[in-house]
């Protein structure tokens, strides 16, 4: 039984498995400021919501957007690691910046600068676990570098609060911590991975040309209206941190949100990578939604603290039920030299849904109350696995 259990383990090249550090080690140093940041801009500089949630929905949008010219270049250069590289060196440089910042402009400039840097590694980095791992273990690979990021989200948050108690919420003290790991990670990428040998099928070639973008299917596309639709659904966690804030949550333990919902993440999102290798994919996607909906109505509902635990608690289940399996989708969907391209168009169009999602998320918050916000996203889900449903059949 034992070794039923972990034979997908051991067939999972080791190479997957670093990366998944190095995803640990930045979303430590990430986390560390994120989970902080909202509290940060509003009671330390006098951000308002709005101000909150058009920063978030830049910087995330940024990342997002970016992915599709850094999945093109690796393509076209045929080379994926280096522009990883180069993602993560951007994000570590950036972390001084909230320890400097005077003003909400500044923030904005070092978030914009940081999400640059995770646009940049991003569509590279998910192609080549897609070109190092076979397609029948595609779902547990990406299963697994997504439960190693997200150790790095659950540690990150944790380490904050720690340090927040520690040091007498001293802000910009913690987030110079932050800048050691992210050196790490780019240290360790740089030195312990080796990029798999490729043909030149299309080295050289354009792969944002016409011609080129005639050969991602229909499939694919379907792929990537519904990954659109998840980010309607699925505004920036920032305002998971928020909610908290709003009910009275001491400052210091405000960060635990963040780290209950990224253990749930963490804890759940191997077991499903693995189950995408097997079941339904519509199916798991719609019961991903399902508890999406169920965490928006519970916070919603209330922002005392246990109706948000158990509110972000299952945000984390459908994290680590979809994320994996979009990926997956992605990946399965493209044409193996397209790779790189096909998962930055898809996070272009999500990136521009994520925009429009975290902007009315903060208008919503701060002209109707922070139900309406929640009650919105729920709608978008219902409307999501909707979507999904109605395809299925077809």
């Amino acid at each position: 039984m034992t070794d039923r259990r972990f034979s997908t383990l051991r067939r999972i090249p080791g190479p997957i498995w670093i990366l998944g550090f190095v995803s640990m080690l930045m979303d430590i140093s990430s986390e560390i400021v994120h989970s902080l940041l909202p509290m940060f801009l509003v009671a330390g500089l006098g951000a308002s919501m709005t101000a909150v949630g058009l920063i978030e929905g830049i910087a995330e949008a940024t990342a997002l957007i970016v992915r599709i010219f850094s999945g093109s270049l690796s393509d076209y250069l045929g080379n994926r690691k280096w522009l990883a590289v180069a993602g993560y060196a951007l994000g570590a440089a950036s972390k001084p910046f909230f320890a400097i910042a005077a003003s909400a402009e500044v923030v904005l400039a070092a978030r914009f600068a940081d999400r640059i840097g995770k646009g940049l590694r991003g569509a590279p980095r998910d192609a080549l676990v897609a070109d190092i791992t076979p397609p029948q273990y595609r779902g547990a690979a990406f299963g697994l570098r997504q439960a190693l990021d997200t150790v790095g989200a659950f540690t990150g948050p944790l380490l904050a609060a720690g340090l927040m108690l520690l040091w007498a919420n001293d802000y910009r003290r913690i987030f110079w911590i932050a800048l050691v790991p992210g050196v790490l990670a780019v240290l360790l990428l740089a030195l312990g991975v080796r990029e798999p040998a490729k043909t030149a099928q299309s080295k050289g070639v354009n792969p944002l040309s016409r011609a080129s973008l005639r050969r991602l299917s229909g499939a694919y596309w379907w792929v990537v209206a519904t990954g659109a639709v998840f980010m309607l659904a699925r505004f920036s966690e920032a305002f998971l941190v928020l909610r908290a804030m709003q009910g009275g949550m001491r400052p210091a333990l405000v960060p635990l949100v963040m780290v209950a919902m990224n253990a749930v993440y963490m804890l759940s999102a191997y077991p499903f990578g693995k189950l995408a290798d097997r079941v339904s994919h519509a199916r798991l996607l719609v019961a991903g939604l399902v508890f999406l909906v169920l965490a928006d109505l519970v916070l919603a509902h209330s922002g005392r603290w246990p109706a948000v635990l158990l509110g972000v608690g299952l945000w984390g289940l459908h994290m680590g039920m979809t994320q994996g399996l979009l990926a997956v989708m992605v990946a399965q969907a493209a044409p193996p030299d397209l790779k790189g391209t096909a998962f930055g168009m898809f996070n272009l169009v999500a990136g521009i849904a994520m925009l429009a999602a975290s902007v009315v998320a903060g208008v919503l918050w701060e002209r109707v109350g922070a139900a309406a916000t929640f009650y919105a996203g729920a709608a978008f889900s219902v409307l999501a696995a909707v979507l999904v449903m109605v395809r299925s059949r077809d």
